[in-house]
This record gives structure tokens, sequence and C-alpha cells, in this order.
């Protein structure tokens, strides 16, 4: 667990630094605040915003507790041996099977399970989900992935300044800079260098969230199994993505199994440019977490 939260640690700060240098490439480092206030701005109101607007979209409506009385007794078990506040409980009506957390802090936490990922597990696996959905609310995801969207957002709007200005050639001291082919060459390198940190950081939630969750549910098993299970329904049924209004390509990183999972080919480039870390390689690490926990 430490590990993967000095990488995430690492990640931000290359992103930091490719925002540092773009900046002063561009501008010194006035150009760097302008941009970072301008991308702040825009990423505090989706920080305050985003659960509303990600709820709203996929038309989660608020769990009835007599209907899913077991859902928030689970809920409520891991919460306080989490230590923290209930987070509110959504459901989506959609058969695809997936689930996923939002809210800025604990306090406004917020879980969503779609209907059909109740349909297919079992109240184990279901726990092991729930558990994942509520480190990624501990572990305070939301704000790193504020954060990392705000220093990439950053980036990007400095990128298309640096071809702006390098295409006409109103880059200040020229000398300084050098070749305004070079310059362009950067300007679309680095937002793709930010875009691929911000997707490892992504995958590297997950695998936090899978190992926070294995660790206070007790029960890394039942979490391999419905990972396991639910990427399987995704890949057999994907064809359910837009007639049942789950996954949106701008909130896939949100959900336990990508929406998008198909079966790969060529496992190591689609990997790279994921925003979930390779099933198999969460079962394994959760099966070693099994073994280390009961000394097997």
């Amino acid at each position: 667990m430490f590990i993967n939260r000095v990488k995430t640690f690492i990640l931000i700060v290359a992103l930091s630094m490719l925002l540092l240098l773009i900046g002063k490439l561009v501008g010194g480092y006035a150009g760097i605040q302008v941009a970072f206030i301008f991308a702040l701005v825009i990423n505090i109101l989706a920080y305050f915003f985003s659960d509303k607007i990600v709820l709203a979209m996929y038309q989660a409506k608020p769990m009835e507790h007599n209907q899913y009385s077991w859902v928030y007794t689970i809920t409520e078990e891991l919460s306080s041996k989490m230590h923290i506040p209930m987070p509110k409980l959504w459901i989506i009506h959609a058969s695809t099977a997936n689930a996923f957390a939002t809210g800025r802090n604990p306090s406004n936490g917020s879980v969503a399970l779609t209907s059909g990922i109740i349909d297919i597990l079992n109240k184990d696996e279901l726990r092991g989900v729930i558990a994942h959905e509520l480190a990624h609310i501990k572990n305070r995801d939301i704000l790193i992935a504020t954060i990392a969207a705000t220093i990439a957002t950053a980036i990007s709007y400095m990128a298309s300044m640096m071809r702006y200005t390098a295409f006409w050639g109103s880059m200040s001291n020229n000398r300084r800079n050098g070749n305004p082919l070079a310059l362009i060459l950067m300007s679309i390198i680095m937002p793709i260098a930010a875009f691929i940190i911000q997707l490892a950081i992504s995958r590297n939630r997950e695998y936090l969230a899978d190992e926070t969750g294995a660790k206070y549910s007790q029960d890394p098993l039942a979490l391999a199994s419905a990972l396991e299970k639910l990427h399987g329904s995704t890949v057999q049924n994907n064809h359910y993505t837009n007639t049942n209004n789950i996954g949106k390509e701008s909130t896939a990183s949100l959900f336990i199994v990508n929406p998008f999972s198909r079966k790969q080919k060529s496992k190591k480039l689609i990997n790279f440019f994921s925003t979930h870390p390779p099933i198999h390689k969460r079962i394994e690490r959760l099966k070693k977490i099994y073994e280390k926990m009961f000394h097997i």
C-alpha cells in the first residue's frame, strides 16, 4: 500500500515538472501562473459539482432502504471499519454490471451500483466491491484525480499557446527558445505525456483501492471473484453500453472495471493507454494479499 502511495506522489511530481518545463518554454513563470490559475478554476468547479453531474448523467436514483437493506448493512459495517461517514447509496437501473464512487471528500461520498451488478454478484462479492469503492472515498481519490486533471489541463492549455506562438513567430526571445518546429513538436508530445501520466495515476489508485478494500473487508478473494465476473460480463455484453447509458469515455475511470473492456489482442499497448490495470494483474495481487493476510 505504501509503495502505491509513493508511486502516485512520483507521478504527480512528474506532471508538475512537465508543467514547469512547458511554462518556461512558453513565457517563463508568468506563463505557468496564468495557465495554472485558468486550469485551477475549471477543475475547482469540477471538484465541487462533478458528483452531481455524473450521478445525473447516469440517471442514478437514491437506493431504497427497504428494498436494499442488506446493501445498507454491508456499507454501514465497512464505513465504520474504515472510520468514514456512511456514504449516500445510489442505484442505476442498467443491466451492465458495474459500480463507482464519487464525492469530493468522505463527508460528501456517494457509491453508485448498477442493478446489473446486484444481479450477478453474491453478497460476499458485492461486499468486496463496496469495500473497494469506499476505499476510493477513504483515500480521497477524487481529490487526487482533480489535482492531476488540473495540472494536465494547464499543460494542454499551455501547449496550445506554444503551438500558436511558435507558428506565428511571436515567441519572446526566439534565440533562447530555439527552432519553432521543435517547439511545435514538444507542444504535441507534452500533452500526450501528461495524458499517459494521468492514466498511470488512475491505474495506481485502482490498485490502492483494491488493497485498501481487501484490508478492511478481510476477504481479498471475494473482490477477486467479483472483478473476474464483472470483467467477463463487460466483455461479453459490451453492446449494452449505449442502450443502458453506461460507459461515457469521460467517466470510464470512475468505474470499478472499465466499461469498454473487450478481448485484448495487443495487451501491452491497450493496457498502456487504459484507465484501469489489467484484471488478471489485479486478481493476482489480491491473491497475494490473501496469502500474506492468512499466512498461506
